[in-house]
């Protein structure tokens, strides 16, 4: 397919489908050429998104009947809790890189590190050097993500109140703030290169473009509450295509969906008290939605996964929910979770101080 601009300049545009990711590339044709507006890209509700050149988009496309194994591989840590290169302390956020490396943020460490796959030891990729507020420093540490056109890492330096940018490249020793005065816990970044970040003591959502210190609000900042309007301490987040916000509202044990624009969030997953019914979560954190809306989230206290398809009243568990324990099928509260381009889940164990995968039947 081509694809004109205004000055008749034009690209090539290709899709294809790799393992469980749909995946969109623009080829640019002329010297010239910026960016371009694509409207309709795919059958799959994929409707409208501004392209670099050279900038890959991996959607993930999960089967409906999908199903995991039971029990986990411990992918990192695993060794007790510790400050070694093996060990993990009450780890939060997660990463899945495109080779299939786990970035973690060892919470109680206040550093991040990197299992590659199959390793049993990790390599810190940032702080770890003590707690502190110093550029070189981190200091309870919540959340990181890969920005790809920058190769850097994106990382929620929680207790620090900033957000904050380490380079990929070899002997990187301090980041740079990119957010100040934030009491930030979650992030994302979708295709448009918008940094999303959820304030749990604002009791809201944020974008930011690069450069931006006050960012545009999305979601939340109404006070603390269970409105459709409110959020109580939002946690993890996702963005969507079409800029739809996706908020683990973990004091109101729900899943809030905003429209890009909305100024009331819609219940998605949860939402009926804390508990551990089928209809219910208890502390929801980590959070994923695929190309159809179906919700994945990690609910902690519940010590399991769920999966809530598009308008369910009620989700399923896929992995955990047993009880609370350390054997391959079971968590110790169940935090952030990704999957990689072949659809395995990975899920933090957080009190059990481990990183599980879960691989796709």
């Amino acid at each position: 397919m081509v694809v004109s601009s205004q000055n008749q300049e034009h690209v090539e545009l290709k899709w294809w489908e790799k393992a469980l990711f749909v995946q969109y590339l623009v080829l640019k044709t002329t010297a010239s050429f910026k960016k371009t507006e694509i409207i309709e890209l795919s059958p799959k509700e994929f409707t409208k998104a501004a392209f670099h050149f050279s900038f890959l988009v991996d959607i993930l496309n999960i089967p409906a009947n999908a199903t995991w194994v039971k029990d986990g591989v411990t992918g990192a840590g695993g060794n007790g809790k510790g400050n070694a290169i093996n060990q993990l302390s009450n780890p939060y956020g997660l990463f899945v890189d495109d080779d299939q490396a786990v970035i973690i943020v060892d919470w109680g460490n206040h550093r991040v590190i990197q299992w590659k796959k199959n390793d049993t030891n990790g390599h810190v990729i940032a702080g770890g050097k003590g707690v502190g507020n110093g550029l070189h420093q981190l200091h309870s540490p919540t959340d990181v993500l890969i920005d790809k056109e920058t190769d850097s890492l994106i990382i929620c330096d929680s207790n620090n109140k900033r957000v904050v940018r380490w380079s990929r490249r070899n002997g990187t020793t301090q980041g740079e703030i990119v957010i100040n005065n934030i009491s930030c816990w979650g992030l994302a970044m979708n295709n448009h290169t918008y940094l999303y970040v959820a304030d749990n003591n604002k009791h809201e959502v944020r974008k930011y473009q690069l450069g931006d210190t006050n960012g545009t609000l999305v979601t939340g900042g109404n006070d603390r509450g269970n409105g459709t309007n409110q959020l109580y301490k939002p946690t993890y987040i996702y963005v969507d295509q079409q800029q739809n916000v996706y908020v683990s509202d973990r004091d109101n044990h729900r899943v809030m969906k905003w429209v890009k624009g909305a100024k009331e969030g819609i219940v998605v997953a949860g939402g009926q008290g804390s508990g551990n019914a089928l209809t219910q979560l208890s502390l929801p954190l980590g959070l994923f939605a695929d190309i159809v809306g179906t919700i994945y989230v990690a609910d902690s206290s519940n010590h399991r996964v769920m999966c809530w398809t598009q308008g369910a009243k009620q989700g399923s568990v896929i992995v955990g929910g047993s009880s609370s324990g350390a054997a391959a099928n079971q968590f110790n509260g169940s935090g952030a979770l990704n999957f990689d381009q072949h659809g395995n889940l990975y899920v933090v164990d957080f009190s059990n101080f481990r990183v599980q995968r879960f691989s796709l039947e």
